[in-house]
């Protein structure tokens, strides 16, 4: 939508419009009272205007489009349908003229994009249909006598990074092409060299703003640029018109229309003035140099109406570098914020800085563990401060997961050398559960794409992943069992659990099998054939249904049985293979359900290739709460894999990063409370799982080795 917002009024789009693009039922976004090309091409009442693809535009051109058919973006797992759906329309409209204006916004590449990056297998048979449809077009504006005065205009809204993402600032992300297509060119220009080498990242020809088409869409079909714009005409395109009288009187207009913004935006500035040449040899600020390259031109134009014409070519140079200047000057004002409130907020921040340091003294207590506790927060928080640490933040945790390990495998060193057994074997396998983890998913701006766990080893090993996934699936399912979560009989739990855990696992199969087919790659086919998406939304519902039971009836056991006896252990033994430890405090068992029953929720929430990182996580716990340490140690560890863990899913300071693929899971339509909710747990999963599961796990192993073990041992029938 902001890039759409750019192309239309050629004004600059804000953070907000950003938010704003991932809610369907905004229509405070809406361009239709703004002055746009759309809106000036309707005005001429010279024909209709229809659109087939994105349903952005009717969002924010609502009532403009006379014949439609839009579609919704964020389904990004469709790369065919969403396309047929434009290419169906496009034959039938080349072949009428009751039209002025024809917009096709397909969507196909962006989701493969999205879903697989740039060098997905699927990119270039798509590539591939969206030229047969530019040579359609071209061909009917050759063949058709009514449309060979017509403009085609091919261009990207955005691009992407070698993830596939965009909204960041990698030049993959902000440098889409354009290009003018017309038998009429062929007057002005003998056309270009293609294909050709990039000069320059992705600078293969001309680099203009995107804003720059919308007045050159005002010169070409003759209508008046819109009011906002601060878009500089293309001046490739003077060459249409003859005379440099008519190319001063294109340019000058543009040039006028942006000053009034930069006059609205900037009173103080005179710029009607006559000229300070003292002042203007060396301007002391951008807007001074704005105002003496307007005196220059305002000189020119006035010894114009009084038949003085020498100096056109000047002039016009001198009017484009006044738009580009105006152009930069006001950009820069999209990022101008109120220093008071920024200043507010920092002393804010400071204040609650000053607190959370009080509670540090406490920590300091344990030096070396506390020290480095102290230090993370630290060097944390200065790294704030430089934005290429904030799009890397993942090395930062990762090393800091590093760090805090190296830290636990010298003290349990020490330890198990007095006590002759295997030493650092515990702390080293959290090492492996760690290394793994940064693999898993490559993330950041500079790493993005490159090769990885989840996106360049599972597509070749597709039976390793389901493998993994249902190992991860059966061990969930024997948690919950066998935890505190008690139906009628102990059958009927069984039954419950495991139904409950297969109708999830069926669900994520089907839904990966038609979201990223390329994960299937070497299973049988008599096996995908019953991989249908039909009933998804049913089978969504009833996990989410069946959760909720098992979630509130555990809680309303618990209470209960907290209520009546907190110390004494409930009747029946818990199953076979749940550890000691976890006999030991009765009171836990149903903290661990939930905990569970949750961990399922998030995993019908994680895309497939994650999934088996919540069994990795449950074996890295396993290990650490079997080591000895302290209460400021446990909360070192939790606060470090809870970061860790949100880049490892694949997480990202960068919002193009944001997964919306599972944020429809079990909605039949947009709901911004529903949506929104499930988008967060999407993105967030990891953290959400990982934080509390450390801390109850480990703390929980703390508080027992804090307690007369013989005394509760006595109370445990084993």
């Amino acid at each position: 939508m902001p890039r759409v917002k750019a192309m239309t009024t050629g004004s600059i789009p804000s953070f907000l419009d950003v938010i704003l693009n991932f809610a369907e039922s905004d229509t405070s976004s809406s361009l239709a009272g703004q002055d746009s090309w759309l809106a000036q091409m309707r005005a001429l009442n010279k024909g209709s205007l229809l659109m087939y693809g994105d349903d952005t535009w009717l969002k924010l051109f609502p009532g403009f489009f006379s014949r439609k058919d839009g579609t919704s973006s964020f389904f990004v797992s469709d790369f065919t349908e969403v396309d047929k759906n434009v290419t169906r329309h496009y034959p039938a409209e080349l072949l009428r003229s009751d039209w002025n204006t024809l917009i096709m916004h397909y969507l196909g590449l962006d989701h493969i994009g999205h879903k697989a990056g740039p060098r997905s297998p699927n990119m270039p048979p798509k590539q591939a249909e969206m030229d047969q449809i530019v040579r359609d077009i071209y061909h009917a504006l050759e063949s058709q006598v009514h449309l060979q005065s017509t403009l085609f205009v091919l261009c990207g809204d955005h691009g992407m990074n070698d993830a596939g993402n965009h909204g960041g600032s990698a030049p993959g992300e902000t440098s889409p092409a354009l290009v003018f297509i017309s038998p009429k060119l062929k007057e002005v220009s003998d056309g270009v060299e293609c294909p050709t080498e990039a000069e320059d990242g992705f600078n293969f020809y001309t680099t203009i703003e995107q804003s720059d088409l919308v007045p050159t869409l005002a010169g070409l079909l003759g209508f008046p640029v819109p009011m906002n714009n601060l878009g500089v005409f293309i001046p490739s395109f003077l060459t249409f018109w003859k005379n440099d009288s008519d190319r001063l009187d294109l340019l000058f207009k543009n040039s006028q229309q942006i000053l009034e913004l930069v006059k609205a935006t900037f009173p103080s500035v005179t710029f009607d003035g006559p000229i300070d040449p003292a002042k203007c040899t060396n301007p002391s600020s951008d807007l001074d140099n704005l105002a003496c390259r307007w005196g220059k031109v305002a000189q020119f134009m006035d010894s114009r109406r009084h038949h003085q014409n020498n100096g056109a070519a000047e002039s016009m140079a001198n009017l484009t570098e006044f738009s580009k200047l105006a152009q930069e000057i006001m950009s820069s004002t999209a990022s101008s914020y109120n220093l008071l409130r920024l200043k507010a907020g920092i002393a804010i921040t400071a204040m609650a800085t000053c607190l959370a340091a009080t509670a540090l003294v406490g920590v300091l207590s344990e030096k070396s563990v506390g020290l480095s506790l102290v230090t993370i927060a630290l060097t944390y928080g200065g790294m704030m401060f430089a934005s290429s640490y904030v799009e890397e933040e993942q090395h930062f945790w990762y090393w800091s997961a590093s760090s805090c390990v190296a830290y636990i495998c010298i003290k349990e060193l020490r330890t198990t050398t007095q006590n002759k057994s295997l030493p650092g074997w515990k702390s080293l396998a959290v090492l492996v559960a760690l290394r793994l983890y940064r693999r898993w998913n490559q993330t950041g701006q500079k790493h993005a794409g490159e090769v990885d766990i989840a996106r360049s080893f599972f597509p070749k090993h597709s039976l390793i992943l389901w493998l993994a996934v249902i190992a991860t699936y059966i061990y969930i399912a024997l948690r919950v069992t066998g935890r505190n979560f008690r139906l009628v009989s102990f059958g009927s739990t069984i039954a419950f659990s495991v139904l409950l855990s297969l109708t999830a696992l069926w669900f994520k199969m089907a839904f990966t099998f038609a979201d990223a087919p390329e994960l299937f790659g070497g299973l049988p086919q008599i096996f995908l054939k019953q991989l249908t998406s039909e009933y998804l939304l049913t089978q969504a519902r009833v996990i989410f249904l069946g959760l909720s039971l098992a979630a509130t009836y555990t809680a309303i056991f618990e209470i209960d049985r907290l209520r009546t006896s907190r110390l004494r252990t409930p009747p029946g033994e818990l199953l076979g293979f749940t550890m000691l430890e976890e006999k030991l405090t009765p009171d836990a068992a149903g903290t661990w359900t939930l905990h569970y029953v949750l961990t399922l929720f998030l995993m019908t929430q994680s895309r497939a290739a994650n999934i088996p990182l919540y069994l990795l996580f449950e074996s890295q716990l396993y290990f650490l709460r079997r080591l000895d340490l302290s209460s400021i140690e446990i909360s070192m560890t939790s606060i470090i894999s809870q970061y860790m863990s949100f880049f490892a899913f694949g997480g990202s300071n960068s919002i193009s990063s944001v997964d919306l693929s599972n944020a429809y899971n079990g909605v039949s339509g947009y709901s911004v409370v529903a949506v929104g909710v499930l988008t967060f747990v999407s993105n967030w999963a990891a953290p959400i799982c990982n934080q509390p599961a450390l801390r109850n796990g480990c703390m929980y192993s703390f508080t027992k080795s804090s307690l007369h073990l013989d005394s509760v041992l006595a109370q445990v029938p084993l």
